[in-house]
């Protein structure tokens, strides 16, 4: 008898696009925002929104009125600083759902808009959502779209402007950066980080059993040392042992890594030699068990003693935690996907209302099939060519015989084709998907990260010891005869 397959809940698995084998993984270096520590993204996109809207009044714009909409935008997403659009691509960059500052386009002006249109996030144009961190940009932009649009002075003094959309999203880049780097939010989460951070009682056992395991744990952020000091102080302090510090569970903490130059240059390191953040300059190799500020990933392959291929970076930025540090150091990857969870459970829950609408799509492929057969019997007979036997006016008869079938049909697939497309998000549908396609997101994902999975703690119901293998990839004609599917 064979043993039982591991029952881990599927919105905590952890899912492969490139196997990897974690016995074989020597070293786990993890990001800090939104993948060792989990915010409520609302409250904190909330906060990130206001202290946007100050900067844009710092810089004399017209913001009566406005407030933050949690429902707006999701991960995912193109913002196009062109037209002044938010747009869902499909994997090829075929838009398949647009909208104009805060509403949807609808078939004819999205077609318009973008039927010759391919979006390539190397152009300046195109904006990728994708980190949780962009809710609040993305909401700002479009609600601005709406004032510019509907005539609505841009500056408080009234004074012409010669504002495009492009320039409308650069005045609220500048406000939302400036938001995250001058430090007035992140004080007030130090302040009372309750209201922020989202608790995982799950992330401590998954780290220590990772450090049983004997795997060098490193913590790489860009967050400074002060908030990772406050930070990993809540996520950890009141759980380890007395006398035991946060930092005494990561072999290397490493802040202020400046990433993706931390993946793709060669930037010099200082030691944090005190709780204060006071720094001496550091030379030769990194000391395990020590504070860092800057360096960069070679010298922490050569700290480490270890090639690229046996350290994994787990991060929640697809592009500075991923991309860079799979493509030019060959560190093996995961991404961290939080809302990826909320989706896998909808997708569960509609289940069998998924088979039902597989069913009569099914169905109608069939139907279909059935009725341009016969619409080619019909036209062989009035134009006298080819084989054709039967009667045109019995023909019709069962055509439109058909047709009724086919219109009832569509009658039952348009409602659960609806409430396919509202799945995880009323206006977006879900991350991964538009309509039976994969995403841009998908396909991002796909590219760039060996494994992704939607919480560092999925660790712990994997183990340090599992062999994660990636699926057998699938191909359109694997549904049929030719693929052995049936």
């Amino acid at each position: 008898m064979s043993a039982p397959g591991p029952v881990i809940p599927g919105p905590r698995r952890i899912f492969c696009n490139r196997t990897l084998n974690l016995r074989s993984i020597q070293a786990i270096g993890f990001d800090m925002d939104y993948t060792l520590v989990h915010y409520k993204v609302h409250e904190w996109e909330r906060r990130a929104y206001e202290h946007g809207l100050e900067g844009l009044v710092a810089r004399g714009v017209n913001v009566e009125g406005m407030a933050f909409d949690p429902g707006l935008a999701m991960l995912g997403l193109v913002i196009d600083v062109e037209r002044g659009n938010l747009v869902k691509a499909n994997r090829f960059g075929f838009v398949k759902r647009a909208m104009h500052g805060t509403k949807l386009l609808d078939f004819e002006a999205q077609r318009s808009a973008y039927e010759r249109t391919i979006v390539d996030l190397s152009e300046r144009r195109w904006v990728f959502v994708n980190t949780l961190f962009g809710h609040s940009e993305s909401c700002m932009f479009l609600q601005l779209v709406d004032r510019l649009d509907a005539g609505v002075p841009i500056f408080r003094d009234g004074r012409p402007h010669p504002l495009g959309y492009r320039e409308l999203y650069e005045l609220v880049r500048q406000s939302i950066d400036a938001a995250h780097m001058e430090g007035q939010l992140k004080a007030e989460i130090i302040r009372d980080p309750s209201r922020y951070v989202e608790p995982d009682p799950e992330l401590l056992p998954a780290l220590l059993d990772l450090r049983a395991s004997g795997k060098k744990l490193l913590l790489i952020t860009n967050s400074e040392w002060h908030y990772t000091k406050a930070m990993m102080e809540h996520v950890f302090g009141r759980l380890l042992p007395e006398g035991q510090r946060w930092h005494g569970l990561f072999d290397l903490v490493i802040v202020g890594a400046r990433k993706p130059a931390f993946f793709t240059e060669r930037m010099p390191a200082f030691e944090v030699i005190d709780d204060e953040g006071r720094l001496l300059p550091a030379t030769g190799t990194l000391g395990l068990g020590k504070r860092y500020l800057g360096g960069h990933a070679r010298l922490v392959e050569q700290s480490l003693g270890l090639p690229g291929e046996d350290i994994l970076y787990v991060g929640d930025h697809i592009f500075a935690d991923v991309n860079v540090s799979k493509s030019l150091n060959r560190w093996r990857t995961c991404l961290v996907l939080r809302d990826l969870e909320e989706e896998l459970v909808a997708l569960e829950a509609f289940k069998a209302r998924q088979a039902e609408l597989s069913g009569l799509m099914a169905e109608k492929e069939t139907l279909e099939h059935h009725y341009s057969v016969m619409r080619v019997q019909v036209m062989r007979l009035e134009q006298k060519y080819g084989e054709a036997g039967g009667d045109v006016g019995a023909i019709r008869a069962r055509m439109r015989e058909l047709r009724g079938r086919l219109v009832a049909l569509d009658e039952k697939i348009g409602p659960l084709a609806k409430q396919s497309g509202e799945l995880h998000h009323p206006l977006w549908g879900l991350l991964l998907r538009t309509g039976n396609d994969k995403s841009h997101l998908a396909r991002q994902i796909e590219r760039h990260a060996d494994v992704y999975t939607s919480r560092v703690s999925n660790l712990l119901h994997a183990t340090p010891f599992v062999y994660l293998r990636s699926p057998r990839g699938s191909l359109p004609h694997d549904s049929g005869p030719e693929g052995g599917v049936t």
